[in-house]
């Protein structure tokens, strides 16, 4: 039978064998114990989702095509033309956002017509803000 964790205070001598300090001792008994502070974090399966998406977004060819998407959904001929990209190269980078989850293809007669998803909008919108620009607006030359 599992043992339970009392969310009140745990003795402060069960962290004796850890050399920390007293203030994160402290604070590690009054969230039950290592087992309380374990308990709080988010399943493995969202690190690992996690883990897919910044991959994915780390590669700055990859970023590009994110903003092209937020702006409008586009076809490969279009995509191709602007990161200047052998085909097969830029399948690749496609095939990495698809399997993110960043993007989606919807097949348009003989063309697939790439798209952002939209939680994915949200975020790059964001992250392009934190760096001061703003993809709707008009860049100037």
């Amino acid at each position: 039978m599992a043992r339970q964790v009392s969310r009140s205070r745990i003795p402060r001598t069960e962290f004796d064998y850890l050399l920390i300090p007293d203030e994160v001792a402290d604070s590690l008994c009054s969230c039950g114990g290592l087992e309380g502070l374990v308990e709080k974090l988010p399943p493995d399966d969202l690190f690992e989702q996690m883990q897919g998406r910044y991959q994915a977004c780390a590669d700055p060819v990859r970023l590009k095509i994110l903003a092209l998407l937020t702006i409008q959904p586009l076809c490969v001929c279009v995509i191709k033309t602007i990161v200047k990209m052998a085909d097969s190269k830029l399948s690749y980078h496609l095939t990495i956002l698809k399997k993110a989850g960043l993007i989606e293809g919807m097949q348009q007669g003989n063309y697939i017509i790439y798209q952002i998803t939209p939680d994915t909008r949200t975020y790059v919108e964001e992250e392009f803000r934190k760096y001061g620009y703003n993809l709707s607006r008009k860049r100037g030359r």
